[in-house]
Order: C-alpha cells, then structure tokens, then sequence
C-alpha cells in the first residue's frame, strides 16, 4: 500500500493571519507601556481606558489563536509565553505602577512592601505549571489586579482598604480555589460570556462618569463580581466533592 502524501504547507494566508494574530497578543506590551506612561502624568482616566483595551485584546485573543490555529502554522512561536509576558505586563506591573503613581499606596516601606506583594505572588503564578489547569480554571486568584486597580480608583478606595486588599488578594494567589477562565469554561459558558460582556460596558460607563460614578452602574458592575466569586467557589467545592468521591470509589473496589 502507497503512504499517502505529507500535506502541504499551509496557505500563506493562514500563516500570516495566525502572525496578525500574535502581533495582536503583543500589542498588548505598548498599551502597557502607555499605561505606565499615562500613570506617572497623573492622567488615571486615560490608564484605565487603555486598561479597557488590554482586557478586551486578552479577552479575545485566545479565539483568534485557535481560529487561525496558530500553534499549527506557526508551531515554532510560542503564543503562551507571548499571552503570560504580556498579561504580566498588562495586569499586574502596569496596575501596581498606576496605584503608586496616583497616591492609592501609603508613603515609606509600607507603601513599597504593599506595591512588591502582587508583583511577587504574581511572579509565582506566571511559572506555575498547572496555573491554568487542563480543564480550564485558573488555579489560585488570578492576577486581576488591573481589574483592582480600576476598583480602587474609580470608589477612591482609601490607603488602608486599598493595603488590606492588596494584601489579601496576594494571598489567594497561593489558595487553591479554581476561578472561572471565562472564554473557555464550559459551565454556564454562554451565561458567562454575556455578564462579562456586560461588566466591559459598565467598565466604560463608570471611567466615562468620572470622578462622580453612577451607583446604579456600580452596582451592576460589582454584581458580576459577585457572580463570578460565587461560580467560581461553587465549580471548587464541586470538583473536591467529585474527587473526593471518585477517591472513594476506587478505594473501595481495592477493598
């Protein structure tokens, strides 16, 4: 029997879709730049419409990714790293700096321990194997500190509330509990795409009222963090319920 032919390589069109979209991932480090650049000329409102545009690029990115499959034409690329440098770069060193720069952190040591704690815990998580896991969760509090540092800006969250969350968030980077990936976790996808959608226009609402932010709006926004906490602590204890059951099972058909 004849071995059929290798395929071909793939169109040249494929290939430099699957390039766009990388270029697209990387934009991300100059809207960091700018971000970081907008920060230190006290211009917080134009910081955090650039931080709007990183999370609608990292939103979207990963569907682009796998639509040109990019790890087929261009196998050589790793997008991942790409993704993880970027996402450093975009939600947490470029957060941290803009919370120094517009005064959200106490002065002296304790203002720079404060500003080391995310950008240590999150130097952990970026290298961590199983940091996004096979099923599609993120291990651990998920660097979302752009979406803490719009937060505190956006209620004037002052220096006390502001370490105490940095602090404990730093914390539940290292605590096992299984966040939602909203792109690619399969329960309540759809549900989750949508509210998610949703928050990106209460995010533009809210910087576009500043400094007086609607309550209504805020309200509406900060109920899809409370759906995402909650999903996120109900899919946990649902997997330890399923493996703890699953251990039991084996167990006893061992005995």
């Amino acid at each position: 029997m004849d071995t059929p032919p290798a395929p071909g390589p793939f169109p040249l069109g494929l290939r430099l879709a699957g390039a766009a979209v990388h270029l697209y991932t990387a934009s991300g480090s100059v809207l960091a730049l700018l971000i970081v650049v907008a920060a230190f000329e006290g211009d917080a409102v134009t910081a955090l419409w650039l931080g709007l545009a990183t999370l609608i690029i990292d939103g979207t990115d990963g569907m682009l990714a796998r639509r040109f499959r990019v790890k087929e034409t261009i196998p050589w690329f790793d997008g991942a790293r790409l993704d993880d440098i970027v996402d450093y770069l975009t939600y947490v060193f470029a957060p941290i700096v803009l919370l120094w720069s517009t005064d959200r952190l106490p002065d002296g040591p304790g203002g720079w321990v404060l500003a080391a704690l995310p950008l240590l815990a999150s130097s952990y998580q970026f290298c961590r194997v199983d940091a996004k896991t096979s099923d599609h969760f993120f291990l651990g509090f998920p660097s979302y500190w752009n979406v803490v540092a719009f937060y505190v800006i956006v209620l004037d969250v002052g220096h006390t509330a502001v370490g105490l969350t940095l602090a404990v968030f730093s914390v539940l980077v290292f605590v096992p509990v299984r966040y939602v990936y909203p792109s690619r976790t399969r329960f309540l996808q759809g549900v989750t795409l949508l509210l998610t959608a949703v928050w990106l226009v209460t995010y533009a609402l809210l910087v576009l009222e500043l400094p007086h932010p609607n309550p209504v709006v805020i309200a509406l926004s900060v109920s899809y963090l409370v759906y995402y906490a909650g999903l996120s602590l109900y899919l946990t204890a649902r997997g330890a319920h399923r493996r703890r059951h699953a251990a039991g099972s084996e167990a006893g058909q061992r005995a």
